[in-house]
């Protein structure tokens, strides 16, 4: 097997070897062309704080420990802002010695501002599964600007599988940089949305039910000024200035912080799909959308910034679905997007 990224049809069969399994039948529509959509179990522990747990620690041990109660998920259930929640989640994986995984939220996890980081077993870091890990995974979730409504089968993460090989067959991977756009240029002069400090809940599985008003101020570009200030610890929806391409045997990754650009996280939600950016419309484009929040300190920001790096890593092989194409993509074409949610 070639060093590289999963793709559908190595997940799919990796399914049905029993290398991914899952508490109920995984459909085809949690298999996206470079990463497997994990859902949430049926129960919810509330925890006073974040947590890892430790080299040869399981994550059920440290609950019994920390977890001060129960959600039942088996029903929509209110997770409200800034709770912290560890969620067992449907899926398993038993990984070969030369295989690992990397998490990531899904887009509308980032767009909606929800903390999401996987944890596994013997976990010393967040959102990464060890070469030849065998056992259960657990979300940790907190929504941070708005309360949502959430239950069991509820997709919050994604997890990309990774080949490895030994480090004289293992290619470079090729970076770009990402920089701001702040003329508005893709959203009629809206240059970011900027979470409401009061809001009502969001149900998950609802798409296209809450006017973006209601939870959302815009921002627009004032006239001879391309610069932005972010409030630290507000949350910022932006767009790239580029137009974002990633070809079909390759699948990449936005880095959340890039310390050379200042203490900025600018991206939740960082996986991007075989095919993300390749418009069949000759006027259709796709910006890499920011989900951004400043820390500490006030943080000015002018147009065409740098404010990220896009790493880019080669595929197996050709997924046999493409982003855009085989599956429903809500965020193809996208400009300054909302997350699907809105309208």
């Amino acid at each position: 097997m070639n060093y590289g990224i999963w793709p559908s049809q190595t997940i799919r069969s990796a399914i049905a070897n029993g290398t991914i399994r899952a508490s109920s039948p995984i459909h085809e529509d949690l298999i996206q062309p470079a990463s497997l959509d994990l859902r949430l179990g049926a129960t919810a522990f509330r925890v006073p704080t974040s947590f890892l747990p430790g080299k040869g620690k399981a994550v059920s041990e440290r609950l019994k420990d920390l977890a001060t109660h129960e959600v039942d998920l088996s029903k929509p259930q209110v997770l409200e802002r800034n709770c912290v929640h560890i969620i067992p989640l449907q899926e398993r994986v038993s990984l070969g010695a030369d295989t690992s995984a990397r998490a990531n939220p899904k887009s509308s996890s980032g767009r909606l501002d929800i903390f999401v980081r996987l944890i596994a077993d013997g976990g010393t870091s967040f959102d990464e599964i060890p070469a030849g890990y065998d056992g259960p995974l657990y979300a940790e979730v907190v929504p941070r600007s708005f309360p949502i409504i959430a239950r069991a089968g509820d997709t919050l993460s994604q997890l990309r599988f990774r080949h490895h090989a030994s480090d004289a067959a293992q290619p470079a991977n090729r970076t770009i940089s990402v920089s701001i756009d702040l003329e508005g240029a893709a959203a009629d002069g809206v240059i970011a949305y900027r979470a409401r400090k009061t809001t009502g809940l969001i149900d998950l599985q609802k798409v296209g039910e809450y006017d973006r008003n209601d939870f959302w101020e815009p921002i627009k570009c004032r006239p001879g000024r391309r610069e932005l200030v972010l409030v630290p610890d507000e949350f910022y929806i932006m767009a790239s200035l580029e137009d974002i391409v990633i070809n079909e045997n390759e699948a990449a990754e936005m880095i959340a912080y890039d310390t050379a650009v200042g203490e900025v996280r600018v991206h939740y939600a960082g996986f991007l799909d075989p095919f993300f950016g390749r418009i069949t419309d000759s006027s259709g484009k796709s910006k890499i959308v920011l989900e951004i929040r400043s820390h500490d300190v006030p943080f000015m920001l002018d147009h065409g910034q740098r404010v990220g790096t896009i790493v880019f890593e080669n595929m197996i092989e050709r997924p046999d679905k493409l982003y855009g194409q085989s599956i429903k993509s809500n965020y193809q074409g996208q400009g300054l997007k909302l997350a699907k949610q809105f309208f």
